[in-house]
């Protein structure tokens, strides 16, 4: 719990929770992460903001406002369950186009499921792919998404870079990702929730507790708000802000290709 955040300057594509592991290894031990919790994936985020991800998701396209244009092209990475791609293509009234790209196929795979059921497969298309090496030509995208997944990037700056070299002149950057506790008391019962009930839960859901003590550590490890935006800023987007939620465990960061 003393272990301090990275910098706007980086670091962590070394560190796989509280640990320090040698660079191009971490991408591997966070894929078997998901790997293992694919099926469970909602449940988890359940468990780790105290449901209250569902408020922050719905908050994200709330700011994107997408277009209600068959021409609206989002690319949602991260994203392998769909749970973001399904709440936007919803808001456009079913007109815009989601690329949902994950590196896990685990958590693909279930998104892909999911659209089927929820009959949205003509709006969708699933790639697995880096989010550092993205597949796709310049300025390809009006709207470049990812929710709960840049803190697990091991190169953030680099998919950074990619995000802002994939949209469009006036395309628009969301991040939303746990965050730095702003207010005195909750900081110390949310990290009393994170370290000690987290895990417990994790077992009970899955059968395995590791998996849920690194995505734990993950966020204390993670850039605070301020740092976080500098990261944005540096990549190239203008018009760089962000917002806190519910004390600061999540906040929401936007930035604009100009």
């Amino acid at each position: 719990m003393s272990e301090s955040r990275t910098s706007a300057d980086g670091g962590m594509e070394t560190s796989y929770g509280f640990r320090q592991v040698p660079r191009g290894e971490k991408q591997g031990l966070v894929n078997e992460v998901f790997h293992k919790v694919a099926r469970r994936y909602d449940i988890m985020n359940d468990v780790m903001s105290m449901g209250m991800h569902r408020a922050w998701k719905d908050a994200l396209v709330a700011a994107l406002n997408p277009r209600k244009e068959p021409s609206y092209k989002v690319l949602d990475v991260a994203g392998g369950t769909g749970d973001i791609a399904f709440r936007i293509i919803e808001a456009s009234n079913r007109m815009a186009h989601a690329t949902v790209l994950d590196i896990n196929g685990s958590m693909l795979g279930v998104g892909a499921e999911r659209a089927e059921k929820k009959k949205l497969s003509d709006n969708l298309a699933f790639v697995e792919a880096n989010a550092e090496d993205l597949p796709f030509e310049t300025g390809s995208f009006d709207a470049y998404t990812i929710a709960f997944g840049i803190r697990n990037v091991p190169r953030i700056d680099v998919a950074l870079s990619e995000a802002y070299r994939v949209l469009r002149r006036g395309g628009r950057l969301l991040v939303l990702e746990f965050s730095e506790v702003e207010m005195p008391l909750l900081d110390k019962l949310y990290d009393a929730w994170s370290f000690n009930a987290i895990p417990k839960f994790g077992r009970a859901i899955t059968g395995e507790a590791e998996p849920y003590e690194y995505l734990v550590e993950s966020i204390r490890k993670f850039p605070n708000q301020e740092n976080f935006a500098e990261m944005i800023r540096r990549a190239g987007f203008s018009r760089v802000t962000y917002t806190s939620y519910t004390g600061g465990i999540a906040a929401l960061h936007s930035g604009w290709k100009l």
